[in-house]
């Protein structure tokens, strides 16, 4: 029923306005929890509620915050079981309100420069206003970005591709490879077959016949509009370059994660 009923909503301006009803419920009922961050954080700026919501999906400050921190260690880890990490440009593509780059730099070398990009201007407008020490900027759904080619040593994108259709799958890979230095390291996370589960019959079906599945909502980007990636169809998509590392997902408490993929960028 669940699944139905979400199928017939995406299409439609009804699903923003359940999404936002979604965020009320659990702005209010985190509310407690909200207030005694603040007080014992006055020193931590987040940005508005419904901003972390849109890009993160809850309302809890303790883990948009210091779950972060512990996000931004694992794909740092990660980057240098591949290459050297103590002097690289590295870029956050699809950074929203700076949930995961504003920690990398208190744990990067001084050497290590680091950029951020999004199409939202408002979350753009308000990184560049409240977080120092990294470059941030605008793309548009279409690339390019205006990065020039081979400017960065590594990339990493935290559920973007997850909402993205096919056609931007393919623009944006080549895009992130154009903007990537020679043997440099991009690292997605992507909805693999952990979320088998959230698919109809006939969906798995394609799924497992290595079809991209697309949920397509009112619109591209959206949290609403959701994409599952079956092996297959990402080493299809990453083509001649070289796959360093696939971590699979899992099943946690119930609640699916996300594929991990490393690429290098092979010329």
């Amino acid at each position: 029923m669940k699944k139905l009923l979400l199928k017939t909503l995406r299409p439609t301006f009804f699903i923003l306005i359940v999404d936002y009803l979604f965020f009320l419920y659990h702005y209010i009922k985190s509310t407690t929890q909200r207030l005694r961050f603040k007080k014992s954080n006055p020193h931590i700026i987040l940005p508005p509620a419904y901003y972390m919501y849109e890009a993160f999906g809850i309302s809890n400050y303790n883990t948009y915050y210091f779950g972060s921190i512990e996000t931004a260690k694992h794909i740092l880890k990660r980057f240098n079981k591949y290459m050297p990490i103590d002097n690289i440009k590295l870029l956050d593509w699809g950074c929203g309100t700076a949930r995961v780059i504003r920690h990398f730099p208190k744990i990067l070398s001084p050497n290590c420069i680091c950029y951020g990009t999004d199409y939202n201007l408002k979350y753009i407008n308000w990184c560049t206003k409240n977080i120092k020490n990294i470059q941030f900027s605008t793309n548009q759904l279409y690339p390019p970005t205006n990065y020039n080619e081979n400017t960065f040593d590594a990339i990493y994108g935290i559920s973007i591709f997850t909402h993205l259709s096919e056609e931007l799958h393919y623009k944006w890979f080549d895009e992130l490879i154009r903007i990537l230095k020679p043997n440099g390291t991009l690292q997605i996370t992507l909805s693999g077959e952990a979320f088998i589960n959230k698919l109809s019959d006939e969906e798995k079906e394609r799924f497992f016949d290595d079809k991209l599945i697309e949920h397509k909502s009112i619109k591209v980007v959206h949290r609403s509009f959701a994409s599952h990636h079956p092996k297959n169809f990402i080493h299809k998509l990453v083509g001649k370059h070289k796959v360093l590392e696939h971590i699979a997902g899992d099943i946690i408490n119930g609640k699916a994660t996300q594929d991990i993929w490393l690429i290098r960028k092979v010329n």
